[in-house]
């Protein structure tokens, strides 16, 4: 299209978590301590990054976090020690009241936990309310190839080794799918960068600009060099006559609506050759290079969607009967259908992946103890009801201020239907809504 669209995709990072905080990070499962951590996230909102004394740089991706929770103090004796014997030392109070637990993971079921513990319950606080606010950022899921490229820049910069610099290794591993290692390296040589396996590059040396020349040659875009040919009849630029006809008559969607979306001229195009072609000499002849083109083409400008589009930008004060909405079925299961493993952190998942229906298959306990959740005779583990409620509590509405729906299916006696209710008003609170709204009332 021919009006110029400002994708804002980012949301503002707060100053505190740029500047960065000291945390101990601990791992239960692997029983390890990682002390002195200074801890930050990156202007973009692109990762949570961190290095250790003697140890080489970790990130964690925030397109992968999915919740940000106060955390509480191991149950591992030895690391609860020797964090007590921090708190001690540095005068810094209660473990439980400054820990943080980042979940993340590529999916709702393999959800890896990050323990870090701060200085006070203040410092902690900073960061779970400043990392909530940048999570779940879908439409940083959806940005142009030329900042994707960015982005795995960045996250290179960001693992350096304990002599701050980026190992060679690490490149490789980066290009590594389909190519060899030795072509990755001759590549690394004709950039004039280190380029041995166990090398390592100054990380002022690898700018942006050598990482995208790394990519092209060992990821050349063919596909754009042939249409470029096609455009230029041979010649090693396109002029602007050239370059609006194959926008208009190509490139745009013949189905958009000519007056909310004109056709280019020589104006627009020409906006487009200032911004994207480098070469002064070409600007100013309105030419357009084949780097040119390739940039237009990875750019937000020519995004495949309508990017205004991914906010919110319907009617959404019709009745709920009117809009389809995004719903789970066997919210707790894991996996298998028969024989599966139930979870309570599958309620959190999928609440806070904006979820908005979600279901309760309830059934007595064992000798009449506690109601529980579980997929009935379908040989699947339970769950403790009450569990889920507190689930339910904590994050129903962090991602999302639309109802939701809990959808149960009730197969408890009467005696541990009233555990049901009473613990779903005790929990809930006012989040449950018990009455019609005096605002809408029932016709």
């Amino acid at each position: 299209m021919s009006k110029a669209y400002n994708f804002d995709w980012q949301i503002e990072v707060s100053p505190r978590l740029l500047k960065g905080d000291i945390f101990d990070r601990w791992d239960e499962e692997n029983a390890t301590l990682e002390q002195n951590c200074l801890f930050r996230v990156d202007s973009y909102g692109f990762f949570i990054y961190w290095q250790s004394e003697g140890r080489d740089g970790q990130v964690i991706e925030l397109s992968q976090v999915s919740d940000i929770r106060p955390g509480k103090a191991p149950s591992d004796q030895k690391i609860g020690a020797d964090l007590m014997a921090s708190a001690l030392m540095y005068g810094r109070g209660n473990i439980d009241e400054r820990t943080v637990t980042i979940c993340s993971g590529i999916d709702f079921v393999q959800i890896s936990h990050t323990n870090i513990t701060g200085a006070d319950p203040t410092t902690a606080k900073a960061w779970i309310e400043g990392l909530r606010k940048i999570t779940h950022n879908h439409k940083a899921n959806n940005i142009c190839p030329t900042t994707i490229l960015r982005k795995h820049w960045m996250k290179l910069s960001f693992m350096l080794n304990d002599n701050q610099k980026i190992p060679v290794r690490s490149i490789s591993k980066t290009f590594a799918s389909g190519k060899t290692e030795k072509r990755i390296f001759e590549i690394l040589k004709e950039l004039g960068l280190p380029s041995g396996k166990n090398d390592e590059i100054d990380p002022t040396d690898f700018t942006f600009e050598k990482f995208c020349d790394l990519y092209h040659k060992i990821c050349p875009r063919t596909d754009i060099a042939v249409l470029f040919d096609e455009l230029s009849g041979g010649k090693d630029y396109i002029t602007t006559k050239q370059f609006v006809d194959w926008l208009n008559e190509t490139q745009r969607d013949p189905r958009l609506n000519e007056i909310l979306f004109p056709f280019y001229d020589t104006n627009s195009a020409l906006r487009i050759i200032d911004r994207y072609e480098l070469r002064a000499n070409y600007r100013d002849r309105g030419h357009l290079s084949c780097d040119g083109l390739t940039r237009y083409l990875m750019s937000d400008e020519n995004a495949p969607v309508f990017l205004d589009r991914l906010e919110v930008y319907h009617d959404m004060e019709q009745p709920l009967c009117h809009y389809l909405i995004n719903s789970s079925h066997n919210t707790y299961l894991q996996g298998r259908q028969f024989g599966g493993r139930s979870s309570v952190e599958m309620y959190r998942q999928v609440l806070l992946a904006g979820c908005r229906c979600i279901e309760l298959d309830c059934w007595d306990g064992k000798n009449d103890s506690e109601p529980i959740i579980t997929h009935g005779k379908a040989m699947c583990s339970d769950i403790n009801f009450k569990e889920v409620i507190f689930a339910i509590r904590d994050t129903a509405f962090v991602t999302s201020d639309y109802p939701v729906i809990l959808s149960f299916e009730n197969h408890c006696s009467r005696q541990q239907q009233f555990k049901l209710a009473q613990y779903c008003e005790e929990i809930l609170g006012d989040f449950l809504l018990t009455k019609p709204l005096d605002s809408h009332p029932v016709k």
